[in-house]
This record gives structure tokens, C-alpha cells and sequence, in this order.
């Protein structure tokens, strides 16, 4: 369809658009981006501009599809008044004006409510009286002397070519870009380098915004940390409230740290490997997903850390040397952690595998959370127990809690 239609209109510019991922957050997806026109510059600079733009973001490796509603190649006609004539026959040049935009421009007149909603009545020729520049024979202005006058021979249409549409945004008159992340980059990425594109094209009296999905993403690309700090904070008082120590919960959070390292090490590792091998989907990106697997990790660690410390507590709590105790609770609870682990692991391995539609986000999620289990599990059987002496270690020295009383053999039996 697209080959039929090229061909019948050379002239024409045909893109293929995917639907918003969010529905009802714009009309199309990738990112949307509203040049702002804050210094009344002309149709013709403004075309030019968005030209400009939209031919250097396509040529950068992180941006494909870009494209712009503003286009200067729409025929109109412009309509000269001839205001001598309009003189002669007695006609009000205000009533010109008021027919043309009442007829072929509209205008609201009233407003009415039914079933609940509030409707617009708009004044406005039929389409057929309207199209085209000689319905101007159609409309009637009247004159001084109480005679009609047609509209056309007061009208003198010249034929040129404006934008299809002037659109705004916030009330400011804006162009309208649109575009899609390219192979490999995320969407954050595509909307990095095209501000930058915007920023070095684009003279002084421009200001940038985002809507649709964008908008969105923008705002909250910032909440990121925040969530990640709220989460550990969470966790933290549930250890607390768990062991009844405000120490304890340290030796289990000292080793979330090795699960996110883990995440990232395993996503940018396989990009790299990736990209040596010539992949083409070479990149995995930081998106929603990889960090939806990195908060999972944390809840996933933790637990790792709260088979051992939990028993290694119990013991200490008897009066067991720390050291002896953080041994021998590792040593109990090894098979657990190892079960449980890769079990998960196994589990979501389908994620990290995964391919055909949809695959970007669970590959995302799955490598982060395989990676990151792998890592936590391999080295927080080694890291818990010295974390928990350190922990036990500190709290005595700052007098957070007291150092139990050492108990013989016999005091286990």
C-alpha cells in the first residue's frame, strides 16, 4: 500500500507509526517533543528550523523516524480585499470579516447541556460551501443601501502555500516533533540526544517541552533513586521490627550492594558482548524493567543474608562468640540459600532468554535478575558472615547493645 501510494504522490512523505505503549498518553509512540516558538519568528524561519532538525536527528545513531507535522507545502489561498470597492458599495469592512470567519472558519455562538454534558454550537458553512476558493460566490454581505452583495467580488484570491495546521502548546505556538529510539538506545537515550540535536540547531527564543508519554517520563526519570532509597528504607524497618535491633538490619543490607552490581555488571557485560559480536540488537537498555529486576534483588539478597544472620543472631543472643557463630550459621544454612537461589535463578531464566515481541522488556528484567542472584549468591555466602561479625563488632564498640555473656557447650545441649 505504502510502494501504491509513493508512487501516485512522489511528492508525499509516508511513515509508518507504532500506537502509544500507554493509552491515552499521545497518539502515536516513541517520544514527542514541542519546540516552543517564544519570539514570534516567521513561517518560513520556522520551517527552516524544523528542517534542519529533523534532517540531523535522523542522521544520529540513537534517533530513527524522526519526523515534524510543520510543513510549509500545504497550498492555500490568501484573500485580498479590495477595500476601494468594498467603499463604493457601502459595505461595513467589518461585516467582510465577520462572513468570512463565520462561514468559512466557524465560530462558537452557544453552548447547550444535555444527558449530563455541556455542547458547543458552532456556526459554520457546509463543507461544500467552503472548500474551495469560489464558494466565496455563496456568501452575501450586505451593503448600506440594503442590497446583497456577494462575498467573491469583494475577495481577490491569490494561491500560495502556508502550514497544514498551526498548532500550540501551553499557549504558545509551537512545532511538533516526533520520533523513536533506534537500535539498542533507550528511550531516555533518544530523548537525551534529541534535546542536544534542539539545543544546537535551534537560535535563542525557542524553549523546549515534552508531551504525551514523554512528558511522563521526563517527570519521573527522576524518581528513580528515590524509589530505590524507599525501597532499602522499607526493608531496613522490616529487619528492624524482625530482630528488635536497629544494628542487625545493617549486616543484612551491607550485601544488597554485590545483587546490583551483579544486574549491572550482567547487562552492560552481555551489551559488550554483544556488540563484539556484531549483533544488531547489541544493548541492553537501563529501562523501567532493569530496574523493576533491580528492586526485585533487593528483596532477593536480603533474604540470602536473613537465613544466616537469623541463626547466627540466635546464637549470639546465647552468648556464642560471634565469629563461631556466624560459621556455623553459614555453614547450616548453605544448602537453603543454594536451593532457594537457583531455583529462582532457573526459574527466570525463560526472561533472560527470551525472544520475538515483547522481548526487550523481559530480557531487561530477566538478565538483571539472573545476574544479580548469581552474584549475591556466590559471594554473600562468603560476605554475609564477616558483615554480621563487622555489624556485631561496631555495635558493642558504640554501645548500641550490649556484649552477651559467653555460655559453655553445655548451655546448647
Amino acid at each position: 500500500m505504502f510502494g501504491v501510494g509513493a508512487k501516485v504522490a512522489p511528492e508525499a512523505t509516508v511513515i509508518a507509526m507504532n500506537p502509544p505503549a500507554l493509552p491515552g498518553l499521545g497518539s502515536v509512540g516513541g517520544w514527542t517533543l514541542q519546540l516552543q516558538d517564544m519570539s514570534g519568528h516567521t513561517d518560513a524561519e520556522l520551517n527552516e528550523l524544523a528542517g534542519k532538525i529533523v534532517s540531523e536527528a535522523n542522521q544520529n545513531p540513537a534517533l530513527q523516524g524522526v519526523r515534524t507535522t510543520f510543513k510549509m507545502t500545504a497550498p492555500i489561498y490568501e484573500f485580498d480585499i479590495d477595500r476601494e470597492k468594498v467603499k463604493q458599495l457601502g459595505v461595513t469592512l467589518s461585516d467582510v470579516f465577520t462572513a468570512m470567519q463565520v462561514n468559512f472558519g466557524g465560530a462558537q455562538v452557544n453552548d447547550f447541556n444535555q444527558f449530563g454534558r455541556t455542547y458547543k454550537v458552532v456556526l459554520q458553512s457546509d463543507l461544500r460551501y467552503r472548500s474551495e476558493a469560489e464558494s466565496a460566490k455563496f456568501v452575501f454581505v450586505k451593503s448600506s443601501s440594503g442590497t446583497m452583495v456577494p462575498l467573491d467580488t469583494l475577495l481577490k484570491p491569490k494561491l500560495t502555500s502556508a502550514p497544514t495546521s498551526i498548532s500550540r502548546f501551553n499557549a504558545t505556538r509551537a512545532i511538533q516533533i516526533q520520533g523513536n529510539a533506534g537500535q539498542g538506545y533507550s528511550s531516555g537515550q533518544a530523548m537525551t540526544a534529541i534535546e542536544q540535536i534542539v539545543k544546537a540547531q535551534a537560535p535563542t527564543g525557542y524553549n523546549i517541552e515534552w508531551s504525551g508519554q514523554s512528558r511522563e517520563e521526563k517527570n519521573a526519570s527522576s524518581s528513580t533513586f528515590q524509589v530505590l532509597a524507599l525501597a532499602l528504607v522499607f526493608v531496613f524497618l522490616a529487619l528492624a521490627a524482625l530482630y528488635e535491633s536497629w544494628s542487625v538490619p545493617f549486616a543484612v543490607l551491607l550485601t544488597v550492594p554485590t545483587g546490583i552490581m551483579g544486574a549491572l555488571v550482567s547487562e552492560y557485560g552481555l551489551s559488550l558482548l554483544e556488540a563484539m559480536f556484531g549483533h544488531q540488537n547489541a544493548g541492553l537498555q537501563n529501562s523501567v524493567y532493569m530496574q523493576i529486576g533491580i528492586i526485585m534483588i533487593i528483596g532477593l539478597a536480603a533474604k540470602n543474608a536473613i537465613l544466616i544472620v537469623e541463626f547466627a543472631k540466635v546464637r549470639v543472643d546465647r552468648g556464642m562468640d560471634p565469629v563461631k557463630a556466624a560459621i556455623e550459621a553459614a555453614g547450616l544454612r548453605l544448602r537453603p540459600i543454594l536451593m532457594t537461589s537457583f531455583a529462582f535463578i532457573i526459574g527466570c531464566l525463560p526472561l533472560a532468554v527470551a525472544s520475538g515481541a515483547g522481548a526487550a522488556a523481559r530480557n531487561g528484567m530477566g538478565v538483571a535478575v539472573v545476574g544479580g542472584m548469581l552474584f549475591a549468591t556466590s559471594l554473600g555466602i562468603f560476605l554475609i558472615p564477616v558483615f554480621f561479625v563487622a555489624t556485631e563488632w561496631l555495635a558493642v564498640k558504640l554501645g548500641i547493645q550490649k556484649k552477651a555473656k559467653k555460655k559453655t557447650e553445655a548451655d546448647y545441649m
